[in-house]
């Protein structure tokens, strides 16, 4: 689980960005869905299914936008404020 802090005009907001990375099916659609480009497949790891799972590469670069977590068609994805 991942925790993160991010700045929306003057406003600061916390979030949690959590991936599960055993429901992940690799198919790339949440680092499409991103608009700071900022998620990635991650070839170094494999999930229990044999799928290089999704991850952040820079959570402070995140705007907690949620488009990844609203594409994920496996709801591997959360975000909450």
């Amino acid at each position: 689980m991942l925790s993160y802090e991010f700045k929306r005009g003057s406003v600061m907001t916390m979030a949690k960005v959590t991936f599960n990375d055993d429901l992940c099916k690799g198919c790339g659609l949440c680092v499409n869905a991103c608009p700071k480009k900022i998620l990635e497949l991650d070839k170094n790891r494999l999930n229990n299914k044999g799928y290089h799972p999704a991850a952040c590469t820079d959570l402070d670069q995140c705007i907690g936008c949620a488009f990844c977590a609203t594409t994920c068609p496996d709801l591997v994805i959360t975000v909450e404020r």
